[in-house]
């Protein structure tokens, strides 16, 4: 496993960071009869995945039980992420939502705190006052935020400092190469990658819209007359299958899965610190695990490109997956 510094901080994170959102939502991810919690966490630390990834609103709470209850004893070996909600991100509801993850987390700190997204009901100084009292006394380590464009990253450096932003980055989402990752770089921000497999879609497993679990299927990818679609647009479905083919194809060359060609894809980008995949079993840990340690030859990083070039186009520079126009929460 390779280590990455993680922004300006003193923490080395593992390159692939484990997701904890599958272990404890079962709801969004349904439910998986060969689902074990405490063994494929185990099997993350022994694979030397050091960086673990949750927030308050997986599964109301419980995947920051699961992921306390599974890590035990193991706790102190590991980097926990968590995050908390916008609407909570005034100083008096900052802090009760941060003792409620601690509390379920079964820890006295949180190594990196982040603000989940971008909030505009409360001063950005107040939250940020609030973070820093709380690294104060010990209770977080580090403070980061997720989904946060340039002008609110601008914004938030006005009132303080974070060592990462968390951003949607996928081979068939690569808005975040725009603005966010070179902003990132050229502040030293850590860049922490989330929906690397835009939530399984880029497996390949399914081959039609229609196969496509409907709570994956919300993104502007999709057709606005989806059930859940959260924009008013045409979506972009046939560029998308078009390139789950060609990467099924390749895949089928290089003899390698889908999933680990988009996940070593998305590894050797400039700019990435850590890529958070989630697992509910051993078996499908191990998958992605394989992107850690086979990058990819150069011929297929440019063929990757190549056939992931017309759905970039096609979604634009805006970095909100779910959202368009004025209604994008990412600025």
């Amino acid at each position: 496993m390779r280590y990455r510094k993680l922004g300006a901080s003193e923490l080395n994170v593992s390159a692939i960071s484990f997701g904890a959102w599958q272990i404890g939502d079962q709801a969004y991810w349904t439910s998986d009869t060969q689902s074990d919690q405490e063994r494929t966490v185990f099997a993350a630390l022994d694979a030397g995945i050091n960086l673990f990834d949750t927030a308050e609103m997986y599964g109301a709470g419980e995947s920051e039980s699961a992921l306390g209850r599974a890590l035990g004893p193991r706790r102190d070996s590991v980097v926990i992420a968590s995050k908390v909600l916008p609407e909570n991100c005034s100083p008096e509801k900052l802090r009760r939502a941060c003792e409620a993850s601690l509390e379920r987390l079964r820890t006295d700190r949180i190594d990196l705190y982040q603000i989940h997204w971008p909030f505009r009901d409360v001063p950005f100084e107040a939250a940020y006052g609030e973070l820093a009292r709380l690294r104060e006394e010990g209770k977080i380590r580090e403070i980061g935020v997720s989904n946060f464009g340039p002008q609110d990253l601008t914004a938030w450096f006005e009132a303080g400092d974070c060592v990462s932003d968390q951003v949607a980055y996928n081979l068939a989402f690569r808005a975040a190469e725009e603005a966010i990752v070179p902003w990132c770089m050229a502040h030293n921000v850590g860049v922490l990658i989330y929906a690397p497999l835009l939530q399984g879609i880029l497996s390949c497993r399914w081959k039609t819209v229609e196969d496509i679990p409907q709570m994956r299927r919300r993104t502007r990818h999709f057709a606005s007359s989806r059930p859940g679609v959260m924009h008013d647009g045409p979506g972009h479905e046939p560029l998308l299958l078009k390139l789950l083919d060609e990467l099924d194809r390749l895949s089928g060359e290089l003899g390698r899965a889908p999933a680990t060609l988009a996940l070593s894809w998305l590894m050797g980008r400039s700019g990435v610190t850590s890529v958070i995949v989630g697992a509910r079993n051993v078996a499908q840990l191990e998958r992605n695990l394989e992107s850690a340690d086979a990058p990819l030859p150069g011929w297929a990083v440019e063929r990757l490109d190549a056939i992931s070039a017309p759905l970039k186009t096609a979604m634009g520079p805006n970095p909100d997956m779910w959202r368009e126009g004025s209604q994008a929460r990412i600025r």
